[in-house]
């Protein structure tokens, strides 16, 4: 270590020395030129060699799917939940004789709360561990959901919305690193692809889900659903998820190794860092806690790709609004069957997902061209979403009139939904790289800003339809998302000089 007093060693090894000689030190079994003299000497406990089992990088590749998938699909029932909320909206209104904006406020203040949840849970996963963070976030998001199925008032419902929000935020950021933590860089494109769908299939799968059960069951059903399927997930965390975090297991492996051989003086990197730099625990937690405000307020890459962020996720979030607009009122369609409006930018999703292989492809000849590995590598999958978004919705601003066929606005959003997840994937994969040790932190930062800004577009959507009309205010929206089509073409052509000023990203040579 830097300090000159920690030497790194195996730990069963140290178990076994200290068994043979039966000192109480392990230092005290170390001789020659690798031992350095200083006051105090400690055993900074690693990987038992490459093929160690305790490596979550070692895991079997069905074992790393089945984490991931569970992850993904907490994702899905997170933001499924944001949205199917607004499906249940006239039966809430019409029980609470209440309007429709105070009624959507239960959108946005779950948003907020997925917003701001990250910022304390993925600073903690990088402290406790992801496994607890699951954990406790489930549990608090199922136990919040109950006074929202079985409210009897209007603000008691909306209070409780963002509480879940807050609590059921984990899988929102803690998950890319989770990912992180078990794949290597040449191996995250196709998980972190299947995670980025997750949280914008979510949202697509809401209205059609929600607006069926109120078309046949009362408003309550839509969350005794969400609640079934929220205590499934938490089940599936507690029996397939295990600790992916190497900092946190080494840890606990230097704490075990102190209670099994009585010597204080075994400590795990983490451990070691700290002692390093003089913080003390809460010092440390606090520091940590921090990191995702720094990463906004001082990574202009973080800044920028958040805003772009911000304005793809309140357009889709708009969106929801929107299309029950154009397609009941231009083209007569039943509640029930709005929501399969939304399937065009299911398509999108899937044809995005199937274009993985091609820009590994291209990820791989890069990096063979430029001799070296690069995180903006990753963004050229985002540079082509960037343009089909701003065409998607030109497309769909001039076919909502009622004279062109409905199919026509749907097909439209294809190209949509296509380039919502190509740029989301790009982003994500990109942070979780060039931050890798901070991943959940970059996440956490990206996922506070886009969400706690992008919850406040669902409020005007109807006021802006209304008062520019379904032409122009899709018009204006397709406007917004042009004016940030250079940011991914930008930092791929300039993130390397920015992450070589970065406090935080790693240069080319770490």
């Amino acid at each position: 270590m830097d300090s000159g007093c920690a030497r790194s060693i195996l730990g069963n090894e140290a178990n076994k020395l200290q068994k043979k000689t039966g000192l109480e030190r392990l230092d005290d079994t170390v001789g020659g030129p690798e031992s350095v003299e200083c006051p105090e000497k400690y055993t900074v406990v690693q990987w038992e060699g490459p093929d160690d089992s305790q490596n979550p990088m070692n895991m079997s590749l069905f074992r790393k799917w089945v984490i991931t998938m569970i992850c993904s699909f907490g994702a899905l029932n997170v933001t499924c939940t944001s949205i199917i909320y607004a499906s249940a909206y006239e039966g809430i209104a019409e029980e609470f004789h209440s309007t429709r904006t105070k009624v959507l406020t239960g959108v946005t203040v779950y948003l907020i709360g997925i917003g701001l949840g990250p910022m304390l849970y993925s600073p903690l996963s990088e402290f406790y561990g992801r496994r607890y963070i699951y954990i406790f976030s489930f549990t608090g998001f199922l136990v919040f959901m109950f006074p929202i199925a079985f409210g009897k008032n209007l603000p008691s419902i909306v209070i409780n919305r963002f509480l879940s929000g807050c609590a059921s935020s984990a899988f929102m950021s803690v998950s890319g690193g989770t990912i992180a933590d078990m794949f290597r860089a040449d191996e995250l494109g196709l998980p972190m692809m299947a995670f980025t769908a997750s949280p914008f299939l979510g949202p697509i799968l809401g209205p059609i889900i929600g607006d069926f059960i109120v078309a046949n069951c009362n408003w309550r059903w839509v969350f005794y659903v969400m609640m079934m399927w929220t205590g499934a997930m938490l089940i599936l965390v507690i029996a397939f998820v295990p600790e992916t975090f190497a900092p946190v297991i080494l840890t606990r492996k230097a704490i075990r190794l102190r209670k099994e051989t009585g010597n204080n003086m075994i400590r795990s990197p983490s451990e070691q860092s700290n002692a390093d730099s003089g913080r003390t625990l809460h010092q440390a937690l606090l520091f940590s806690i921090n990191r995702p405000l720094e990463l906004i307020i001082f990574e202009p890459m973080i800044i920028s790709m958040c805003v772009y962020s911000m304005i793809l996720l309140g357009i889709l979030y708009l969106s929801f609004e929107a299309f029950p607009l154009v397609y009941r009122y231009n083209h007569g369609f039943k509640i029930q069957y709005v929501g399969l409006t939304f399937i065009g930018l299911m398509i999108g999703q899937v044809i995005a997902a199937c274009s993985e292989p091609y820009f590994k492809r291209l990820h791989v000849k890069l990096e063979q061209r430029a001799g070296k590995r690069q995180p903006e590598f990753r963004l050229p999958q985002a540079i082509v979403g960037s343009i089909l978004c701003p065409i998607s919705l030109f497309w769909f601003a001039f076919t909502t009139y009622k004279s062109v066929h409905w199919i026509v606005p749907i097909i439209a959003t294809v190209p949509l939904g296509t380039g919502m997840l190509l740029v989301f994937s790009g982003i994500f994969t990109y942070k979780v790289e060039a931050y890798r040790p901070y991943s959940a932190s970059a996440l956490a930062a990206n996922s506070f800003f886009r969400c706690t800004f992008g919850s406040v577009f669902p409020l005007f959507a109807i006021q802006m339809y209304d008062k520019l009309g379904y032409v122009w205010a899709s018009f204006l929206l397709a406007c917004l998302v042009t004016l940030c089509m250079p940011f991914p073409l930008l930092f791929y052509k300039y993130g390397e000089r920015l992450r070589a000023k970065s406090r935080y990203a790693f240069s080319d040579e770490d």
